[in-house]
């Protein structure tokens, strides 16, 4: 149970930071 909660933390926390990644890439492209 706790190797899978924490799984999908990591999980959560890559998928969040790709989207940020994508939505400031996409409204400032110049600085990527």
């Amino acid at each position: 149970m706790h190797i899978l909660a924490m799984e999908n933390i990591v999980v959560g926390i890559v998928s969040i930071g790709l989207i940020i990644y994508l939505i400031f890439s996409m409204i400032r492209p110049e600085k990527f």
